[in-house]
């Protein structure tokens, strides 16, 4: 894999969007941003990223709904997800990760831990590929 991730960030509060987004490209990642949930899910038709951020409470689709999708299809099931939501309730947090979130992270966040936990996830995703080709 290349040293630049592609990423997708899913987030309707566009100056939430615009902030995360730049201290993800301030690390070297390529970042696409998608407003709704139905937008994001054709972004990963078109554009394959290799890890996903989104939030849960968006128009067109909330990001229960889109994880499901993504990970209950065999060709984007590997993606992984780091659902980043205002909703708060350990309720929540299950759910989540029940529609297959690989990490649950509550608003309002730690800037640090979250880019921490995006680099843990593609280091993870690089380690599964390269054991798969061993």
């Amino acid at each position: 894999m290349n040293e630049n991730k592609q990423l997708l960030l899913v987030e309707d509060d566009l100056y939430s969007a615009e902030t995360l987004k730049f201290a993800l490209e301030a690390k070297g990642h390529d970042v696409t941003l998608a407003t709704n949930g139905r937008d994001a899910l054709n972004m990963v038709n078109d554009d394959m990223p290799q890890l996903i951020i989104l939030d849960v409470m968006m128009p067109k689709m909330d990001g229960y709904h889109f994880c499901r999708l993504i990970k209950f299809d065999a060709r984007y099931k590997h993606i992984p997800i780091i659902i980043v939501s205002s909703k708060i309730q350990d309720a929540d947090r299950e759910l989540g990760l029940a529609c297959g979130a690989n990490e649950y992270i509550t608003k309002p966040y730690d800037l640090n831990i979250l880019i921490s936990t995006v680099e843990e996830s593609l280091n993870n995703l690089v380690e599964e590929v390269n054991n798969a080709n061993i």
